[in-house]
């Protein structure tokens, strides 16, 4: 099948202080429509800027004369149909992505929505929003975030922060975590009110109604800490708690 190719010759305005190209491209059409301002793309559509590309089965683009520089701006993109967002830190995967160039938003939903990382993934249920200039995803709606080692993160909403490693990789630098949290390991499991997840060091820190159950035995305070790597975690006390950390032990049975 002929693949048609379609450089947009207009330019998203972007944060920064300088422009960038956007192109538009797929396998079965691209339409103009001229008086809607908008463009169509039908099959396998591939919408591409710098660090940062959209699939999708099928996408539209809107766009809007600047009256200062007379040129053509893209202002939004809406895709559906097997999406597949591409950037420097993540993949995200949904059923529909409305991008928003002016608020530099992009909203993917799916059954659930998907952000995987190298090393950790993050599914939402509502929806996930992908800020690329901010480099920062927020997920609501169930939101389920598990890692390599299987370390399971269970939450209403989580906002993700990326940053560049030594090697100039993007990568996860933390997550805030909100609103029923529940954390799983292998050691144990934790909930509590909010959360801040560490990726690069393993650690989680909880606050709030804090409560781990580690083989039965349960221990109640206002802040925890984690560690995904050691399997250990410390329990603090707080205004909520009275000062004092509670817990119940689990006594072990004697061998008869």
């Amino acid at each position: 099948m002929t693949k048609y190719i379609l450089f947009i010759l207009a330019l998203i305005q972007a944060s920064v202080s300088y422009a960038q190209y956007i192109t538009l491209d797929a396998e079965k059409e691209v339409t103009w429509d001229s008086n809607a301002q908008k463009m169509t793309a039908t099959g396998n559509a591939i919408a591409t800027k710098e660090n940062m590309s959209i699939k999708a089965d099928q996408m539209e683009a809107y766009y809007a004369k600047n009256d200062t520089t007379k040129k053509s701006t893209i202002t939004e993109v809406h895709a559906k149909g097997n999406v597949i967002l591409t950037s420097e830190d993540a993949n995200a995967y949904g059923n529909t992505l409305d991008y928003d160039i002016s608020t530099d938003a992009a909203i993917l939903k799916g059954t659930p929505a998907k952000l995987k990382t190298p090393k950790e993934e993050i599914t939402a249920e509502e929806s996930i929003t992908y800020y690329p200039q901010a480099q920062k995803a927020v997920a609501l709606g169930n939101v389920h975030a598990v890692d390599k080692e299987n370390n399971q993160i269970y939450s209403q909403k989580m906002i993700a922060f990326f940053i560049k490693d030594n090697q100039n990789k993007m990568v996860m630098d933390k997550v805030e975590i909100y609103n029923k949290v529940k954390i799983i390991t292998k050691d144990a499991t934790v909930w509590a009110d909010k959360g801040l997840y560490l990726p690069k060091i393993g650690v989680i820190k909880l606050f709030d109604n804090v409560l781990i159950d580690q083989q039965g035995n349960k221990l109640k305070g206002d802040f925890a800490e984690t560690n995904l790597n050691t399997g250990k975690s410390r329990i603090i006390a707080g205004k909520t708690s009275k000062g004092r950390v509670s817990g119940i032990f689990k006594e072990k049975k004697k061998d008869k």
